[in-house]
């Protein structure tokens, strides 16, 4: 029902400004591999462009993984090494921290599915989750820019149930989740939570909008909670569009904002 939701929501979104086709980038993860799918679905494999952007310390693994999910959903990959576009940048700030480093990797590939979008008449289709977007896990105007997003309202275990579900390689799926932005790196090892928990708590906190009394009657710690509200609370400009001063009677995004006005 979801995963049917989710590709006519593609399908739809797709068509109805003109396109046909979608740009992806793929990372060897579960969360780009479900977006792949749910496209591939929606448009034929054919429609989709998987883009895989490997940096020279990016594991040779992921690489293999989504050349994998490639054979799987019978996608043509297209590999763009993005290593020397940015070693020549950080050619002038050496010493900047790895931080750094990932989000100009996250904004460089995303410049390159861009380009990639106008080469080939398709839409970018994001792949970041609930989870990730509400914490704030993620670079914005990088890996968080998109033209339409199908995972943005699955949590990341809804995730991994759905990827099971439609029969995605379980190496994809059983593996740690990394953005691989640096050797060795792992999400829950950064965000210092595993999803499942983190998960639990933005459910109550969101979804059923519970009291941090409520939360601490379903067994979650305060110290806990309060990290987590305060994550939700941080990012939430990342969640905005840019911020346009108001000026007129209708500004956009505020009062001029519905698709209606232009009968689509």
């Amino acid at each position: 029902m979801v995963g049917d939701i989710l590709v006519g929501f593609v399908r739809n979104e797709v068509r109805k400004v003109g396109f046909e086709r979608v740009v992806v980038g793929l990372s060897g993860g579960v969360d780009s591999a479900l977006s792949a799918a749910i496209a591939c679905m929606a448009l034929g494999p054919d429609n989709v462009l998987p883009i895989l952007m490997p940096y020279r310390t990016s594991s040779s693994a992921s690489e293999a993984d989504a050349r994998l999910v490639c054979e799987h959903l019978g996608m043509t990959p297209t590999v763009i090494d993005i290593s020397p576009q940015v070693d020549v940048y950080f050619e002038r700030f050496p010493d900047a921290d790895r931080g750094r480093r990932g989000n100009k990797m996250a904004r460089e590939r995303m410049t390159i599915l861009y380009d990639m979008s106008w080469a080939h008449g398709a839409l970018v289709i994001g792949t970041s989750n609930k989870t990730e977007l509400l914490l704030g896990y993620g670079t914005l105007f990088g890996d968080m820019a998109s033209a339409l997003n199908p995972l943005g309202d699955l949590y990341k275990t809804q995730v991994f149930a759905l990827a099971r579900s439609m029969d995605l390689p379980r190496t994809v799926i059983d593996k740690a989740p990394s953005a691989d932005l640096w050797e060795g790196q792992s999400d829950e090892e950064e965000l210092g939570f595993g999803y499942s928990l983190v998960d639990l708590v933005l459910y109550h906190m969101v979804d059923e909008r519970c009291t941090k009394a409520e939360l601490r009657s379903l067994g979650f710690e305060d110290a806990f909670v309060d990290d987590v509200a305060r994550r939700v609370r941080g990012s939430q400009y990342k969640r905005r569009p840019p911020i346009i001063a108001k000026l007129s009677a209708r500004t956009i995004d505020r009062e001029f904002r519905y698709p209606r006005d232009w009968g689509t």
